[in-house]
């Protein structure tokens, strides 16, 4: 079937899913910019107003239940509802949930967090966005220099700094040896994108020319160890060890982003995993078990700047009782050893699935998988960074949520730089639902 045909075939089916989703919206438009609490919930054909979830299923309020996928963008490790999560924020709501001063549970989460991840020393904050942010404060204000690199696709929230060639358009990107700075969107000072060095992902050639024509003014580099804002992007061997060395070399510094893969990819995230611990990482999404709340580690010289004050780290709800009560939860009693062999057993068994249906109809597409994390890359060949993404025919992305959602899974609606995520509560029965949307999708347009 025609590509186009086919989503227009299931957009309508979509639409006609969810009238009081299309009531929401409608009566949402009136109070609430762009009729949604975020962009990214504004999709085609329409967004998805939610009921509520329970263990790994999500109901919209038109009454229809989901095997959840989505995760809230990495979030829902634990999935809805998790037993530890209730009881620990049940008790905590009895007992108050704001003081603006710490208790024991943020020990009891830093502590963990020092074990699982190698790094000394922590500090709270609330969002994603509030964690990369104070990962570049720190860069700055140890080093005494205003410059950072950056990579090319890479997301790390929406604070300045960070918003420079996060999904440009390939007219704007400029040659791939020297990428453009390229700001996403009118709020960002040019005077700000200038002082980011763009370089693309898995290439330490452009890392060492930008620390050699910029010689003594990069503070660092920012980086998610394993890219997923291209569906996901591994790290060649030796990338991460060889960015460490190189920025050092150069008394800079190496900082990971891993406020979605922390958690999804593993215990201790890509830092335990690989071995290559940076000198400030940032946390987020999976840690709260669906509270929201952050977390930014690092040296002891790095964290010793927010102790003797050269860098203010503030926020009235740093270390919340009730995210850190959940944050305790999640560290302590969900992600545990037996939490990730289930894992690992359903992310081997939804990867052979797909890989399955590729093979018996001879598709270009290949599975990438992260620990709980995986996509289905619309390619043939290996994606190594944001250019090799950009070949990706977007419209197959689109194609799949629509597939997925209407055979009732649900997926991030961003097309193809979506992954999925499996929570400790997902079954076999979901799995195969999954892998069966796919081979329906397969099936219908596949070439």
């Amino acid at each position: 079937m025609d590509l186009d045909a086919f989503i227009e075939e299931q957009s309508e089916i979509f639409l006609q899913r969810q009238p009081a989703s299309a009531a929401m919206i409608e009566r949402s438009a009136r109070v609430l910019a762009g009729g949604a609490t975020s962009n990214w919930q504004i999709a085609d054909p329409q967004a998805v107003w939610i009921s509520h979830g329970w263990g790994p299923h999500l109901y919209d309020v038109d009454g229809t239940s989901y095997s959840d996928f989505h995760g809230g963008y990495g979030v829902g490790l634990a999935g809805h509802a998790h037993p530890a999560i209730v009881r620990a924020v049940q008790d905590r709501v009895t007992k108050g949930t704001h003081f603006a001063q710490p208790t024991e549970d943020a020990i009891i989460v830093a502590e963990e967090l020092q074990r699982r991840w190698g790094l000394p020393l922590w500090r709270f904050a609330n969002s994603g966005t509030e964690a990369t942010m104070d990962v570049i404060h720190l860069m700055r204000a140890t080093t005494g220099r205003m410059r950072i690199i950056k990579v090319e696709g890479c997301y790390h929230g929406h604070h300045d700094s960070v918003e420079v060639s996060v999904m440009p358009e390939a007219g704007d990107i400029g040659p791939a040896e020297r990428p453009h700075s390229v700001s996403e969107g009118a709020a960002y000072p040019a005077a700000i994108v200038d002082l980011v060095d763009i370089v693309p992902f898995n290439d330490l050639d452009a890392v060492r020319r930008v620390l050699e024509e910029r010689r003594g003014e990069v503070a660092g580099m920012i980086l998610e160890p394993i890219m997923m804002n291209a569906g996901i992007i591994h790290p060649l061997p030796g990338y991460l060890a060889g960015l460490k060395e190189l920025l050092h070399e150069h008394d800079a510094l190496l900082g990971f982003d891993e406020v979605k893969t922390g958690l999804t990819v593993g215990p201790g995230g890509v830092t335990a995993l690989s071995g290559v611990t940076p000198d400030l990482v940032a946390l987020a999404k999976a840690i709260g078990g669906g509270v929201s709340t952050a977390a930014v580690g690092g040296t002891e010289e790095l964290m010793g700047r927010i102790a003797d004050g050269t860098y203010e780290q503030v926020g009235t709800f740093n270390g919340n009782p009730l995210a850190m009560a959940a944050a305790k939860a999640m560290l302590t009693e969900v992600a545990t050893p037996e939490a990730y062999e289930h894992l690992d057993r359903l992310t081997a068994r939804i990867r052979a699935g797909i890989e399955e249906v590729i093979a018996e109809r001879d598709l270009p597409w290949h599975v990438v998988t992260a620990g709980a994390k995986g996509c289905v890359a619309f390619r043939k060949e290996p994606i190594h960074n944001f250019r090799d993404f950009l070949g990706v025919d977007s419209r197959l992305g689109e194609a799949h949520w629509l597939v997925q959602h209407n055979g009732g899974v649900f997926l991030p609606p961003w097309g193809k730089i979506e992954q999925w995520l499996i929570s400790v509560q997902h079954t076999d029965a979901d799995i195969d639902r999954f892998v069966a949307n796919v081979a329906t999708l397969a099936d219908a347009v596949g070439r």
